[in-house]
């Protein structure tokens, strides 16, 4: 899930109706999976105020269920061995900290499943990110695993009124130093490197990659004409290493251009 709540993105008010906390939010972790295997899965609503794309898939036409982690797993290695290519993964740890609250530490949990699929060593085609720095540091330090990390940051974050401490420090050249002991990169927002383009070099220089977020040709900036430009500004001019966009075959389209242009 995106979200650590289920109402956004299934039925689970119409299944369960009577199962959410005082805050009326329904949470992942007071189900158990069967539970959720009765959900179906719709794009996100209106009815929360971060992001929704109401239009992008027809609704009502077929049934969906929310997958595991080691389905995602599996489809991505069953697709990379039938077509011979090599797609890597990347998941977000969410909400690390209030888990462990409610007694589901979720770093134990994810390397686990990682190594049970051969996901072991800085080799793996895989990046783990979060927007907490205790839990990176936890998997670097504690659980000393090597896979890259990145740090996500933003300079605010939805937090459903949770008591937690994302990473939302302005990124100066001190805060940078201290993200290259733990980390191999930062996710900040896109918006972060618009105001401050010296970012990608200072992280550069540092050692870190940076993978912005998040590009969507549906919903585009004002300050660009087309999805292409976007995608320019941040591959080329601001020098990003990556970017997540929900419209990857056009970010690879774009990039292939341009190699083919500049060859």
């Amino acid at each position: 899930m995106h979200d650590i709540c289920l109402e956004y993105t299934t039925n689970v008010k119409e299944i369960f109706p009577n199962r959410a906390r005082k805050d009326r939010h329904w949470y992942v972790a007071d189900f158990n999976l069967d539970e959720i295997k009765r959900l179906s899965v719709h794009e996100r609503t209106r009815a929360n105020d971060i992001a929704y794309f109401s239009s992008r898939f027809p609704l009502n036409f077929s049934k969906f269920d929310v997958p595991t982690f080691t389905e995602m797993i599996e489809l991505i290695q069953g697709l990379n061995k039938s077509t011979g290519r090599n797609v890597g993964i990347y998941p977000e740890i969410k909400k690390p900290g209030w888990h462990a609250q409610q007694d589901l530490s979720m770093e134990e949990a994810l390397l686990e499943i990682l190594n049970r699929y051969s996901y072991k060593d800085r080799s793996a085609k895989v990046f783990i990110q979060c927007f907490e720095d205790e839990s990176l540091k936890k998997l670097r330090f504690e659980l000393k695993t090597d896979l890259p990390l990145i740090q996500l940051t933003w300079e605010t974050i939805w937090n459903y009124g949770i008591n937690v401490k994302p990473f939302t420090s302005e990124l100066t050249k001190d805060v940078l130093d201290e993200i290259a002991t733990y980390a191999d990169g930062i996710g900040p927002y896109k918006g972060c490197i618009e105001v401050n383009p010296s970012l990608v070099n200072w992280a550069h220089e540092r050692g870190l990659v940076v993978h912005t977020w998040t590009m969507r040709a549906d919903s585009l900036p004002g300050q660009y004409r087309t999805f292409d430009e976007e995608l320019h500004q941040f591959y080329i001019i601001y020098n990003v290493d990556g970017l997540f966009t929900d419209f990857t075959d056009r970010a690879v389209q774009f990039l292939r251009s341009w190699l083919s242009a500049i060859s």
